[in-house]
């Protein structure tokens, strides 16, 4: 089960072309298995609350929560379920998954690195990795935008993603 208070759902994109915001998604929930031996056996299946994103700035957070973006009135979930989990080299693996956000699926490729396996003093076992991807915020509906007077536009297309998740084994 991933561990929410030991991982974070971040994401980064430019503003008025010449900085980067950085922003992530307070709740969130889901599960992987993970098998380093055979990674085809792996998965991920995740549930992120839209309405919880967080840029530490209220205005913008509200406009990102308007149907102009995610709509979280109609849209209270994003989720990504893996279908295949390839190893490319060492620790570092490919998850190729269904994303949905506002309402629209669509294939991505996260490249992940496998951090480890740790017993926490409570005895419970736990895994992390780091995964990484990009996507075009317009492929998912997100269409927004005010263009510059000097040129280029208020946001950007492009969406970097970093997942930063450790997981507690289920004792089941």
């Amino acid at each position: 089960t991933i561990d929410p208070d030991h991982s974070a759902v971040i994401f980064k994109v430019k503003h008025l072309a010449i900085s980067t915001v950085t922003g992530r998604f307070d709740l969130f929930e889901g599960s992987y298995k993970l098998d380093t031996d055979n990674l085809a056996n792996s998965s991920v299946d995740t549930t992120i609350v839209a309405s919880s994103i967080n840029t530490n700035e209220k205005d913008r957070d509200d406009h990102l929560k308007s149907d102009d973006f995610l709509d979280v009135e109609k849209y209270p979930n994003i989720t990504f379920k893996s279908k295949e989990i390839k190893k490319v080299d060492g620790s570092d693996f490919q998850i190729v998954g269904d994303l949905t956000i506002h309402g629209v699926t669509k294939e991505v490729t996260l490249d992940a690195v496998y951090e480890g396996y740790a017993k926490d003093p409570r005895g419970n076992e736990r895994t992390a990795f780091v995964a990484n991807g990009k996507i075009n915020r317009k492929d998912f509906g997100m269409t927004w935008n005010k263009a510059l007077e000097l040129g280029g536009f208020v946001v950007g297309d492009e969406v970097r993603i970093t997942l930063e998740v450790e997981g507690i084994r289920n004792k089941s």
